[in-house]
């Protein structure tokens, strides 16, 4: 059959990519027509995001998109990280500059919502992990430091949401990201108006939420107009881009517990998939998140640190002048010795730190290890902490389901360390199966995809994913050596403050 043609934006919070994703009705394959850069913007003493910058950043993209596909296109969607937002006017004008989600504002904003209304009240509405990052503190900030902004917000959209405004003018929000904004009700499937009540605040801008593979319209004209593309629909995948890389996860276990993945890069996300969320009293002692995902599941997942480790890593040694790439970096952590020392990569010394050397052998020298000093041994430290917390999280998620993890899934970018891969099968005690590394944008594709009619379900979205895509698998070793560092590490979790 002819392939039919589908655009993906994937926006990370490093970079952002205008894709063609290409399929043959038994294979989906891939374009990358567009890549630039991503990142907080300095404002004053604030980090914001510099929306319009990338809006025209994606409109060059699709104009690439048009030469090449054009024709054939059949739709368009968007999927990016998940917390941020956007505020809009009854007049459709955006209200400031949106912020960062690792602005300092957000700093003390849980224990404030703590004094208002319980923990265990907020965790029973949302399901949702406690990070000073969701977008329910970000909103309590707001409303401490500029409450008259707030009272003129008419609308509330993720970010995702907001580009795909642009493309359509469409002010619907995504179930998948409305889930990560500690705004949205678990159970009763609508945004949680009573408990934004209790904090204050403005219902009214909290919109009509959507499933994935939604049509929101079509192309705007001056889109079109600007690259030259028809008026092709504007479809929503799984906006929150661990919930397009979950779709896209090549298992053929669906509609089990019994897999976990983890999406891995800047962030690592950690979990299950499941029918109906889960906000028992345990739940809410292990600080776990229910976030939305295709076709009314949730993810049953974790938040970790993730690769931002070694990205800050190898940021303070280049500013002591030892310029290093990754791979360079993992060869040196590699033959550097096991467990020289550990640290929670939870830590919240770890969100953004100056020198993440430095805040690593802070938390050395309070927990009694001795300090590191060369890039190996650093390195080494942050992806052996990172595989023990990923033990460390698929015990909770195995208490919570009453399932047996057979098999870890990881896409993303973070599938290609294959030391951590090896690391993480070695912790775990199960197969690690790495790949495919795009996942987050060939679920966007392959939910729109199925919009189109292409595929019937999720698991022949998975399928397709299997049949397209090399996977690598990595069996466990050296378990008794790793039993015998979790210890240790446990010490280090469960250590006092």
């Amino acid at each position: 059959m002819a392939e039919r043609i589908f655009g993906g934006i994937d926006l990370g919070a490093e970079s952002g990519r205008v894709m063609a994703g290409l399929f043959d009705g038994r294979k989906i394959r891939f374009e990358e027509l567009h890549r630039f850069s991503n990142g907080p913007v300095t404002l004053g003493d604030t980090m914001r995001w510099d929306l319009v910058g990338l809006w025209k950043e994606i409109q060059d993209g699709l104009s690439r998109l048009n030469d090449q596909h054009g024709k054939n296109l059949a739709s368009i969607g968007v999927d990016t990280w998940g917390v941020d937002y956007v505020l809009m006017d009854d007049q459709q004008e955006l209200l400031g500059v949106p912020y960062h989600y690792r602005d300092s504002r957000n700093n003390g904003m849980m224990e404030h919502a703590f004094t208002r209304v319980p923990r265990s009240r907020i965790f029973a509405a949302t399901g949702l992990q406690f990070m000073q990052i969701n977008s329910l503190y970000q909103i309590l900030a707001m409303k401490q430091s500029n409450p008259a902004l707030l009272d003129r917000a008419d609308r509330f959209l993720m970010i995702a949401d907001f580009f795909h405004w642009c493309l359509s003018g469409s002010q619907a929000v995504e179930f998948t990201n409305a889930t990560t904004s500690q705004c949205y009700h678990a159970s009763e499937g609508d945004w949680a108006y009573e408990l934004l009540r209790q904090f204050e605040i403005p219902t009214d801008m909290f919109g009509e939420v959507v499933a994935p593979g939604t049509k929101l319209g079509s192309l705007r004209k001056e889109v079109a107009a600007a690259t030259g593309l028809p008026k092709v629909d504007v479809v929503t995948p799984a906006t929150h881009d661990t919930g397009s890389a979950v779709a896209a996860v090549p298992t053929d276990r669906t509609g089990k517990a019994n897999w976990a993945y983890i999406s891995s890069g800047t962030w690592s996300l950690m979990g299950v998939e499941i029918q109906d969320a889960i906000v028992t009293p345990r739940a809410l002692e292990m600080n776990v998140t229910n976030e939305g995902g295709i076709d009314g599941t949730y993810r049953l997942l974790k938040n970790i640190m993730g690769l931002w480790l070694v990205q800050r890593i190898r940021l303070a040694f280049e500013r002591q002048g030892q310029s290093l790439g990754y791979d360079e970096l993992t060869q040196l952590a590699s033959e550097s010795k096991p467990f020289a020392a550990l640290v929670d990569p939870d830590d919240p010394r770890f969100m953004n730190p100056e020198d993440m050397v430095q805040a690593i052998n802070s938390y050395h020298e309070e927990t009694g290890q001795r300090a590191l000093s060369d890039p190996g041994p650093v390195v080494r430290c942050a992806l052996e902490s990172l595989a023990l917390k990923y033990r460390h999280v698929l015990r909770m998620l195995e208490e919570l389901t009453g399932e047996k993890v057979e098999a870890i899934h990881v896409v993303g970018g973070g599938s290609q360390s294959q030391l951590l891969n090896q690391f993480t099968a070695n912790a775990c005690g199960v197969p690690v199966i790495a790949g495919p590394v795009e996942a987050t944008v060939i679920g966007n594709f392959m939910v729109q995809a199925r919009t189109a009619g292409e595929v019937d379900s999720l698991a022949e979205i998975r399928d397709v994913v299997r049949r397209s895509f090399e996977m690598q698998t990595f069996e466990p070793k050296n378990t008794t050596e790793w039993d015998d560092a979790n210890q240790t590490f446990r010490k280090l979790l469960n250590r006092p403050g």
